[in-house]
């Protein structure tokens, strides 16, 4: 899906619009609700996570997108969506970190917990004690695996830093570090799978251009003398295609990482 021509054109009127014109402002409303649908998108990747409420993050990725075409500089010849999804994800990004809330229990879970905390405290009190499972399941007339069960719960009240140091480690090992990392190679899997339709649809010399440059590693300079034209000429066919790519992920149906806007950049 080719990133369509007009909203270049629209880009460029507003840049050209003096901010007491009138049809600013109408130029500003009508590129914010054509790329919509790239923050509906981003909103998605985050809605269920702890909580999160999809309209919110629509509404935090809308700011994001309004944001972006306010200060996209069309003088520096880049693509708005490069741009405008780093800035939208980085919106909702911090929204998640700053009012995303811990686990929540439910009531018979939190209530559990209740009762099982305060049958402890009761009991240590008469029996100069800490008492047993067995014991507080007597006195709240419960089976012992609901007395555990409420105990581990009110591990899920409480969250630990990743970079709080592991106990019983000599060394300052944290937490952070015994975490995993995600493989890169399962993520290039998807987007080979999910580029190919979009590559099919460039013509035949921009595909030869996007292959010399990402597959063989050469410089523009170096495209510019096999195929037998200016470097400023490659370089244009290079943003045009890799316009179009990020275009089609950012508003093919589905929930890719690379409607991120992370394509590569062509680079001298």
């Amino acid at each position: 899906m080719i990133y369509p021509e007009r909203l270049v054109e629209l880009f460029d009127e507003l840049a050209e619009l003096p901010e007491s014109d009138p049809r600013r402002a109408r130029v500003r409303d009508t590129l914010v609700t054509e790329h919509l649908p790239v923050a509906e998108r981003i909103a998605r990747r985050f809605a269920g996570r702890r909580g999160m409420a999809k309209e919110d993050l629509v509404q935090v990725a809308t700011v994001g997108l309004i944001n972006a075409v306010d200060r996209f500089d069309v003088s520096r010849g880049s693509d708005f969506l490069s741009f405008a999804v780093p800035t939208m994800m980085g919106e909702v990004r911090h929204h998640v970190r700053d009012t995303a809330r811990l686990v929540r229990m439910p009531r018979r879970l939190t209530e559990l917990h209740l009762s099982v905390v305060r049958a402890g405290t009761d009991l240590t009190q008469r029996l100069g004690r800490t008492p047993r499972p067995s014991e507080i399941a007597a006195h709240l007339n419960i089976g012992e695996d609901e007395v555990c069960e409420g105990l581990e719960v009110g591990n899920a009240f409480y969250s630990v830093s990743l970079d709080q140091a592991l106990s019983g480690s000599t060394t300052g090992l944290a937490l952070t570090d015994t975490l995993g990392v995600e493989d890169a190679d399962l993520t290039r899997v998807d987007d080979r799978e999910t580029l190919l339709p979009l590559i099919k649809d460039l013509s035949e010399r921009e595909r030869l251009i996007l292959g010399l440059r990402f597959v063989d590693n050469m410089t523009q300079s170096q495209i510019a003398q096999r195929v037998g034209v200016s470097q400023v000429h490659i370089s244009r066919l290079l943003t045009r295609a890799l316009e179009r790519l990020r275009w089609g992920l950012a508003t093919t149906p589905g929930d890719h990482p690379k409607a991120r806007g992370e394509i590569v950049h062509a680079s001298a």
